[in-house]
Order: structure tokens, then C-alpha cells, then sequence
């Protein structure tokens, strides 16, 4: 039963906060240990590809239906769910006997991400009306998740040095279990929309679309890009693609509304978000590979290295409201897209003995480069739309984003793969990093500046 208390508010946020921290601590945790786990299970790049992927790939292609199951079947219920799967899944990961089994609990936990992140923030508006605290909730919710994007890499470092990597699973046991009777105890629930349909038909296509390209891609790296599965798995995409966009036109109630795509601030920072988290996730991939398996870093200093790069992100993140302000919505995200091309363009000739001070300038940029672009190209979205689909279209954007993590690091693992020694693989991922931002950089030329009165988007 729901308690009502002057404390309910800021433990409904405490709750909310902790659901998409330990998402995004899943994000940056599993990096530093991949080392580890590979040499535990015998597994290769590929094998690896696979164990961060299984997570985002069912975390994009998701998380788009769990915003409507939460309208329909009510948001507390379904972020308790959320939660619990995500918890369970953890669970089945530490445990995890080998490889396979690890894998499918990695895509059960991308199934509780998926559900936690679209209800959280439903039930953060819905337990605050004013908007003055709203935006205060919000922005306290989100500098958590940049905090536990930044903590990922040092406390997996420190657990996997004195305990195991299949403790950085287990430490969202006791995360998951508060989080569930904060929710349970204080939350209040929203009001149901039964007649809300699902797109399922949408759902299990644009899953399989994605799955076929991740597939693609990571065993291409293994077996060769001509080899038949991944000829077929090609060809699946495409054809699973097409038939996505049939369905989504035809549907009376499209999980991805394609009107949306029509304004060209919409689509401009959809395809940002997209072409940003592939290089920059799919770099992080590779680092994590390169500091310890080519620098042989203990996981410890791989996180300390990564740390002064994600403190960076959450101190942009920050900062970018002044400067947005003063120079609107635009020009820090083209700042941000250049600074990612230029710390890309100038880590081209990284080789074995380079060492960890001719990276950091560069690192701090990217990092800089993502913090200044996250915040005004989100705004820059949800200034499209009308308010009551703002749930849609930031489900959108995070599945956007997720999609090209997905993409990131199957295409730049595919490179390891196929290139040894390392280092190669690495130039060539940092090259097409450059060309992916540059368009990026262009993309942020489509931003329109918002205007008052401007028409948005509504259904």
C-alpha cells in the first residue's frame, strides 16, 4: 500500500533515480571487465561483441513498446516489473556457467532497462505537477545516471580487482531491492489507458531488423564478409527493414509514428544521437580493449582511466545550459560533433607504446564533445512535439541512440576481429569515427532554431 507523506515525492525521485542508474551503470561496468570474462568463459572478440550487445539490442528495440505498456497496464506496476526482471537477470549473470547462458541474461537485463527508462520518467511527472519541480526532478534523475555512467568504469575496476567480474552483477541486487520497496511504498500509480494498443507486429519485426544487422556485422568480423550467414543475415535486415517501415505506415497505432520524421529538427537530432553513440560507444569498446589486453592495465587503472573522460560528460552536461541560452540549441551541438571529430581525427596515429598523457587531451574532448551534445539535441527533439507525445519522442531518440551503440560496437569489434595485430583495428574504427561525426557536424546545421508559437507535432 501506497504511503502518503511529505517524503513521498523525494523518495518516488530516490526510486526513479536508482531505476536508471543501475541502466546506465550496466552501460560503462561490463567494459572494464570484458578482459575477464573472456578469459573466464572462453570467449572471443565476437563472443564479447555479443555480451554487451545482447543489452542494448534489446534495450532499443524495446523500449519504444514499454512507454505504451506502462499507459495501458499502469507505469508503477510496470517499473516494478521492470525492475525485477533487471535485478533477476543480474542475478543470472554473476552466475552465469558460460558464455550462452551470460548472454541471454545480459538480454533479459536490456528488457528491464527498456521498461525502467520510459516509466520512470512517467512516474516522476506524474508525482510532480509543478513544473518548476519537475525540471529540477528531472535534472536530479539524469546528473544520477551521468554519475553512475562515470562510476561504472572505476567501481567495476575495484570489484573485479578484489573480488571477480561476476561481482558487477551482483551489485544491483541490493540497488534493485531498495529501489523496489521505494517504489512499492511510495510511489503513487497512474491512471490506466486501457484502450492503449501495442504494436506488436512493429515490435518483433523491428527487433529482428536489428538483431540480423548486429549479427551481420559481429560475425562478419569473425567468419569473413562474405560468408554466407552473414550474406543471409544481410539480407534478413534488409528485407526486415522494409517490412518495418510497411507496417509502421499501416498501423493505426505505429510504435515509431514516421510523421514524425517530417520535421527536419526531428530526424536531424534522431540521426545524431544515432551516428554519436556509434562512435563513441563502439570507441569505448575498443579502449576497453586496448588498455587492458594491448597497455595490460589491471581493470582498476583501466576505470581511472576512463574516469577524468565521464567526469567530463556529467561536468558538460551541466554546463551546456548557459551556453545554449546564450547561443541556442545549435551551435553547442555542432561544438560537441567537433570536438568528438577532432579528438577522433587527432588519436588516428595511437600505437602500441603510445602512452596514456597523448591520449587524455583527446579522451577529455570526447567526453566534453557528448556532454555538450546530449542535452540541447534532446530539447531540440522534444521542442517538436506537442506534450502529450513527448513520451513517444523520447523513446525515439533513446532508441535511436541505443540502436547505434548496437551498430558502434559490432562494426568497430568487427575490425579487431579481423585485423591482428590490434592496432590496426583501432585506426580504422577511429577513421570512420571522424567521417560519422563530421556527419553529425552536418546534421546539426538541420536544427531549426525554436521560435515562439512555433507549430508542433501532435497526434
Amino acid at each position: 500500500m501506497t504511503a502518503v507523506t511529505r517524503m513521498s515525492k523525494p523518495l518516488t525521485l530516490a526510486a526513479m533515480s536508482l531505476g536508471f542508474v543501475v541502466v546506465q551503470l550496466d552501460v560503462t561496468i561490463v567494459n572494464v571487465a570484458l578482459p575477464h570474462i573472456g578469459s573466464s568463459l572462453g570467449a572471443g572478440v565476437a563472443g564479447l561483441q555479443w555480451v554487451v550487445n545482447a543489452y542494448t539490442l534489446v534495450f532499443a528495440a524495446v523500449i519504444l513498446t514499454a512507454g505504451a505498456l506502462g499507459d495501458r497496464f499502469g507505469v508503477k506496476r510496470c517499473f516494478i516489473v521492470g525492475f525485477v526482471v533487471f535485478t533477476l537477470a543480474s542475478m543470472g549473470c554473476g552466475f552465469a556457467p558460460n558464455l550462452a547462458v551470460l548472454i541471454s541474461a545480459r538480454a533479459i537485463q536490456g528488457l528491464g532497462a527498456a521498461i525502467l527508462v520510459p516509466c520512470s520518467l512517467a512516474l516522476l511527472n506524474h508525482a510532480f505537477h509543478d513544473e518548476r519541480e519537475r525540471t529540477r526532478a528531472i535534472g536530479i534523475w539524469a546528473a544520477g545516471a551521468s554519475a553512475a555512467l562515470a562510476a561504472g568504469p572505476v567501481v567495476g575496476g575495484g570489484l573485479i580487482a578484489s573480488i571477480g567480474w561476476r561481482s558487477i552483477f551482483f551489485v544491483n541486487l541490493p540497488l534493485g531491492a531498495v529501489g523496489i520497496w521505494l517504489t512499492g511504498r511510495y510511489a503513487e500509480e497512474s491512471a490506466q489507458t486501457r484502450n492503449r494498443s501495442l504494436d506488436l507486429a512493429g515490435q518483433l519485426i523491428g527487433m529482428l531488423a536489428l538483431a540480423d544487422l548486429a549479427a551481420a556485422m559481429i560475425e562478419g568480423g569473425a567468419v569473413g564478409w562474405t560468408h554466407p550467414l552473414v550474406l543471409i543475415a544481410s539480407l534478413l535486415f534488409v528485407f526486415a527493414a522494409a517490412a518495418f517501415v510497411l507496417v509502421e505506415i499501416k498501423s493505426p497505432s505505429p510504435m515509431l509514428p514516421l510523421s514524425l520524421f517530417k520535421n527536419r529538427t526531428f530526424s536531424a537530432a534522431t540521426l545524431i544521437g544515432l551516428l554519436m553513440n556509434a562512435a563513441f560507444y563502439g570507441l569505448i569498446f575498443m579502449f576497453s580493449l586496448y588498455f587492458q589486453q594491448v597497455k595490460h592495465y589491471t581493470p582498476l587503472a583501466t576505470g581511472m582511466a576512463f574516469l577524468p573522460m565521464t567526469v567530463v560528460v556529467l561536468l558538460a552536461n551541466l554546463s551546456v545550459g548557459p551556453i545554449t541560452k546564450r547561443l541556442g540549441l545549435r551551435a553547442p551541438i555542432l561544438i560537441g560533433q567537433a570536438l568528438l571529430a577532432i579528438g577522433c581525427l587527432t588519436l588516428i596515429g595511437i600505437g602500441q607504446n603510445t602512452s596514456y598523457r597523448a591520449l587524455a587531451a583527446q579522451l577529455l574532448a570526447m567526453g566534453v564533445g557528448v556532454g555538450l551534445t546530449v542535452p540541447p539535441m534532446t530539447s531540440a527533439l522534444l521542442g517538436t512535439v506537442s506534450a502529450k507525445l513527448s513520451g513517444v519522442a523520447s523513446g525515439v531518440l533513446n532508441a535511436s541512440r541505443q540502436a547505434g551503440s548496437v551498430i558502434g560496437v559490432a562494426l568497430f569489434g568487427s575490425f579487431i576481429e579481423r585485423h591482428h595485430p590490434f592496432i590496426p583495428g583501432i585506426r580504422m574504427a577511429l577513421m570512420i569515427s571522424v567521417g560519422v561525426l563530421l556527419a553529425g557536424c552536418l546534421s546539426a546545421f538541420l536544427i531549426q532554431p525554436e521560435k515562439h508559437g512555433t507549430k508542433k507535432h501532435s497526434a
